[in-house]
């Protein structure tokens, strides 16, 4: 099997999407900065999710995105299919054309029933189970999202007050005085 970041970030993305939207939706910027993904990334493999109905964007102030079903529905292997990641050991890409001209390569069948085997065990996995193993290993969701903008004066500032003219005009004022 060759799983590539692709799929890997999904469903990296999809847990920590389950893990926060009970605070309403999530930003992938927070995502991209709790899991170090790119966003640019994210917003691709958000896209193919949202055409595959694993989740739910909401535009606007406040918005973001939401599991489009319970995580307890939805299966680590929907997640990598979602996001165009195959997931197969062959050679061939299944098409049995492993040696070129429709002939199978001796190991064919092993890499076959491998594929099975491994979308069975990733059909069996379900996003809440991996939410609930890292909440069991003690992950802390926070309340807030650390991806903030915020405003603040300095303490004990006071905008200054600058007596210099603010036109050439002014300033040939001052200097004809002088």
């Amino acid at each position: 099997m060759r799983l590539t970041t692709k799929g890997r970030f999904a469903v990296t993305a999809m847990i920590d999407l389950g893990l926060r939207q009970s605070g309403g939706p999530v930003t992938l910027a927070a995502i991209s900065q709790r899991q170090q993904i790119s966003l640019s990334y994210l917003e691709q493999l958000f896209g193919k999710l949202r055409r595959n109905s694993l989740v739910e964007s909401t535009r606007g102030p406040g918005g973001g995105y939401t599991l489009g079903r319970r995580p307890g529905e939805i299966t680590v292997a929907e997640i990598i299919t979602s996001v165009d990641e195959p997931i197969d050991a062959t050679h061939c890409g299944g098409k049995e054309n492993c040696l070129g001209e429709g002939d199978r390569c001796m190991t064919h069948d092993l890499w076959a029933a491998l594929n099975l085997r491994m979308v069975e065990f990733l059909d069996s996995v379900t996003l809440q189970k991996l939410i609930d193993d890292q909440l069991a290993k003690g992950m802390r969701v926070e309340d807030k999202p650390t991806l903030k903008r915020a405003i603040f004066n300095m303490p004990g500032t006071k905008p200054s007050r600058v007596n210099a003219p603010n036109s050439v005009f002014a300033l040939g004022k001052v200097v004809s005085e002088v």
